[in-house]
């Protein structure tokens, strides 16, 4: 497979990629094939209309292909969930199985679902006759041991999944330590399905080296680390390298105003820029003291002022 060839997949990260950043990263840096939005909340009793769908609804979301991703553990409520969705023209939808959040865990879903496989089967055997979209899966190596995972997947061979992405680390790490390659190894030996990597892909060298350790793999997902670095899907790929420090500038830019526009008060636009900055620090070096001064800011002017200065410095 060719650089060009190389299937990337933009990971949902809640809070930021959403249908206004993904647009906008999409045009700046170009490189991702597709992406997979943030999980919808389940939300009881809901009817689901296009304001609580506002980020996938298909006039938002034209520059890259998207899956909806489902958090929903109850299968009337994932049901007529995947109806409304389908109704908006999606064909495949994902479920959301890796989530490491504790809120979300201790209700047994995410990850938290995980040491409980009956449940999964049981809930799958529910849907799967009277879905209208196909299924993928987004896990982890389990949720309090990697074996979790393990016993999980052959039993899933017999189950019409379109693939299943697998990040390197259990739900009780969140996102500390590394991922973990030979654990991933060892799944991929259980599974007749299609999988894809997910974690610490983050620079090209690293993917260069998962490449070889797996062959049969033809797609791999990025998330934090083209956060922290914008160019990383576009060196992937090897598309042109030109104007980095105007083109982080630009999409910063519009990424603002498009966010001043949409959100109530300067604290709540403040905040969804931190969000993204906890990540774009990185390509400020010293990030940390970078990230302290972003982190200070609390009037707008104060931040396009840090934000001028740190742009001259990294001109």
């Amino acid at each position: 497979m060719t650089r060009q060839q190389t299937q990337l997949i933009l990971a949902p990260i809640r809070g930021i990629t959403d249908c206004h950043f993904r647009t906008l990263f999409q045009k700046h840096f170009p490189g991702f094939d597709s992406a997979i939005a943030p999980f919808i909340t389940p939300q009881r009793y809901s009817s689901y209309k296009p304001k609580q769908l506002k980020d996938l609804l298909p006039d938002v979301n034209q520059n890259l292909p998207i899956i909806p991703q489902l958090l929903n553990t109850d299968t009337e409520d994932f049901l007529f969930l995947a109806h409304r969705l389908a109704e908006l023209g999606y064909k495949e939808i994902n479920w959301n199985l890796g989530c490491p959040a504790p809120m979300v865990t201790h209700k047994h879903r995410g990850s938290g679902l995980l040491p409980f496989p009956e449940k999964i089967l049981d809930f799958l055997d529910q849907v799967l006759p009277t879905l209208p979209v196909k299924l993928s899966i987004k896990t982890r190596l389990g949720y309090a041991n990697k074996q979790e995972l393990l016993r999980l997947l052959p039993r899933l061979d017999d189950y019409p999944i379109t693939e299943i992405i697998i990040h390197g680390r259990l739900g009780k790490q969140l996102y500390r330590g590394n991922s973990d390659p030979r654990a991933f190894a060892r799944c991929l030996e259980q599974s007749r399905h299609s999988i894809v990597y997910n974690g610490d892909i983050n620079s090209v060298e690293k993917l260069l080296n998962l490449q070889e350790q797996f062959p049969q793999l033809e797609k791999w997902m990025i998330g934090r680390a083209a956060l922290a670095n914008p160019f990383l899907v576009g060196d992937i790929k090897g598309l042109p390298d030109n104007s980095r420090s105007e083109r982080i500038q630009c999409f910063h830019y519009e990424l603002f105003h498009c966010y001043k526009e949409l959100l109530s008060g300067p604290s709540h636009l403040l905040g969804r820029m931190k969000q993204l900055w906890l990540y774009l620090s990185f390509s400020f070096p010293p990030q940390a003291k970078s990230w302290k001064k972003i982190k200070k800011c609390n009037t707008e002017t104060h931040y396009w002022t840090t934000v001028d200065d740190l742009f001259k410095k990294n001109h």
